[in-house]
């Protein structure tokens, strides 16, 4: 394919000529999932938790952390450590009562 048969292609994605580093979109979607993981743990009044969407969701954004990691700077790096860890941590404490 030219690049000029793939300039179309990639406005149409949203890229208006130029794509993204990978890196702060995976960031993106890690916190995301550690967001929907406490989400699917803190059930509203009268419903169940859901911990098997809760523990799918942190492996995915673990497994998305830890290919992307090296390529990240260190604070970031650290932040997202952090909060992966409190969302262990979270589940493992609502898993357990």
């Amino acid at each position: 394919m030219s690049s000029e048969a793939a300039a179309p292609e990639q406005e149409r994605a949203g890229f208006q000529g130029q794509i993204p580093p990978v890196e702060p979109l995976l960031s993106e979607i890690i916190a995301t999932l550690a967001l929907a993981a406490h989400a699917y743990l803190t059930a509203p009044e009268g419903h169940e938790p859901d911990h098997a969407s809760a523990e799918v969701a942190i492996d995915v954004a673990t497994t998305a952390f830890e290919r992307v990691k090296e390529r990240l700077r260190p604070q970031e790096r650290l932040a997202i450590t952090q909060m992966l860890t409190e969302t262990r941590m979270t589940f493992v404490r609502k898993r357990g009562t």
